[in-house]
């Protein structure tokens, strides 16, 4: 039988402190990550800016557009629906199902002062669903960029 002999680690109090620290950081890094909810990997969504408007483009395959709620509730615009599994298969009759079933959500910060909330339009096509929120004209002007001269 050979026996090895391994070097001893030390550790000080302040290593295992900040492995601690590490670890709840981790494990909460999660917690206020903007647009997770429900099936956080369902309902892919970029989110950005293009002609004066706040753009979301969601992913929803095999979502039926009577399927999908979109509602603005606590400065936040929600997207929620439910998947439906094909009833006409039965269960036993699977050999493996890959696809998420069931009700999902969605969450994103809205800045409701920045937008026009009468005018934000919904279009779902070939299982993208895009969102327009129009920004407000006055954010807009600001926005703008301008010189300043040097006195």
């Amino acid at each position: 039988m050979m026996i090895r002999r391994v070097p001893a680690v030390r550790r000080t109090p302040f290593v295992m402190e900040s492995n601690l620290t590490r670890l709840f950081d981790e494990m909460f890094s999660d917690f206020h990550r903007i647009g997770t909810d429900v099936f956080p990997s369902f309902g892919q969504t970029d989110v950005y800016e293009k002609d004066q408007s706040l753009l979301f483009e969601t992913e929803l395959p095999g979502v039926k557009k009577d399927e999908i709620a979109i509602k603005v509730e606590d400065d936040k615009l929600i997207i929620s629906g439910e998947v439906k599994r094909n009833e006409q298969i039965d269960r036993e009759s699977y050999f493996r199902m890959g696809r998420r079933y069931g009700q999902f959500q969605r969450s994103f910060p809205l800045p409701v002062d920045l937008i026009q909330k009468d005018q934000i339009k919904a279009k779902f096509e070939d299982g993208i669903l895009t969102i327009t929120a129009p920004m407000k004209e006055s954010i807009v002007e600001q926005a703008k960029p301008f010189e300043i001269a040097v006195e």
